[in-house]
């Protein structure tokens, strides 16, 4: 019996750490920025440039761990890793829950969003499983003798490929509102459906030194002998009209806000967005200088975005002659996973979206925008 709980166990863990680790092995730099909200919310901010490598690491150890409690490898070393991981992970999504300083832990990254409860309980589980295995790990045995640690470290060396290639290109799924085929215009709009958030207004009288508190409903409006002291307002039911983009606004170097007007252009619009100008990848400026004479000689729209309010010398610097606008530095960070990133808009719609390593050259581009 013991031992059909032990392959319970280990299936149970094993495939849910493989799948939470390349969930987010998909998209590391998402969890870089969730550890960053966990480093400030623990009064840790002096960790946030260290929150790549981090993530990268993490990544990295949850999914081989949880191949190798699968296949049996090494046993007694990763039995202690993952029971190190789940107590950190329960401390963490518990913190997150008991406090609401940290809005989803991003366990399963962007992808699959799951509340703060469900995220703690999962890892209650979790790690009621894993200290089982953990004290029973002596009797765990290879699935495989001569194959379960060369399987082990095949996927380790997978999962760093995979997170190497989306840190220099884009994930391979995007499940983030900006993804190519949304339309930023509907997703500013409370979902369809959605129930707005419910208030009740009382109003606060005083009579002979004593405040009572009324609704529009029950105020003896015929006793003039009350006195307003002040108006309250309190949530009675929380609502779920939230849109997915909240924060999103283009504005010129001198503070018009043109984001309606971009997201509405019936000609094609393309933003290349430069979140960090002072820290941005190079390899991109044949293509984008390629881009900058194209979009001039075909009716379209070229225009810059960043968080910083002084690129005069990367424009300089990169010869860039079309203008540039600023936006948010978290909408941005949302918006493209690789610094620059090039995005093709169409009335709102996100038509394109290229990584600085594949910005289309001209022919492409022609080609893609008749299609």
């Amino acid at each position: 019996m013991k031992h059909k709980l032990l392959w319970i166990a280990r299936f149970l863990v094993g495939v849910t750490f493989i799948f939470s680790g390349l969930v987010k092995a998909n998209d590391p730099l998402g969890l870089s920025y969730k550890m960053q909200e966990f480093f400030v919310a623990l009064h840790m901010p002096f960790l946030n440039p260290l929150s790549t490598v981090l993530s990268i690491i993490l990544i990295l150890i949850e999914t081989i761990s949880g191949v190798a409690i699968l296949l049996g490898y090494q046993a007694r070393i990763f039995a202690t890793l993952l029971l190190g991981f789940i107590v950190l992970f329960t401390f963490l999504t518990g913190y997150a829950w008991f406090t609401g300083k940290v809005q989803e832990c991003g366990c399963f990254g962007d992808c699959i969003p799951i509340s703060d409860a469900a995220t703690f309980w999962k890892d209650v589980v979790l790690l009621c499983l894993i200290v089982f295995l953990f004290i029973y790990r002596k009797e765990i045995h290879p699935l495989w003798k001569q194959v379960s640690g060369p399987l082990t470290w095949f996927a380790a060396l997978s999962v760093i490929a995979l997170q190497s290639y989306v840190l220099r290109h884009l994930p391979i799924i995007d499940c983030l509102p900006y993804a190519v085929g949304k339309n930023i215009l509907q997703e500013m709009q409370p979902p369809p459906g959605s129930v707005p958030d419910q208030y009740e207004t009382f109003l606060i009288y005083e009579k002979n030194g004593v405040e009572k508190k009324f609704t529009e409903n029950d105020f003896p409006w015929q006793d003039t002998s009350w006195h307003f002291v002040r108006r309250e307002t309190k949530l009675v039911k929380k609502g779920n009209a939230v849109p997915l983009i909240q924060d999103f606004s283009l504005k010129t170097m001198q503070g018009e806000d043109i984001t309606q007007q971009v997201l509405q252009d019936t000609v094609p619009v393309f933003l290349f967005v430069v979140n960090h100008p002072s820290d941005a990848h190079t390899g991109w400026e044949h293509a984008m200088h390629a881009l900058q004479a194209f979009a001039a000689d075909h009716n379209m729209k070229l225009y810059g975005v960043t968080s910083s309010p002084h690129p005069d010398a990367f424009l300089e610097q990169h010869h860039i002659q079309f203008p540039f606008l600023i936006g948010d530095v978290t909408v941005l960070k949302t918006m493209a996973r690789t610094d620059p990133c090039l995005i093709w808009l169409k009335q709102g719609t996100v038509r394109g979206k290229w990584s600085y390593l594949d910005i289309p050259d001209t022919t492409a581009l022609r080609r893609i925008i008749t299609e």
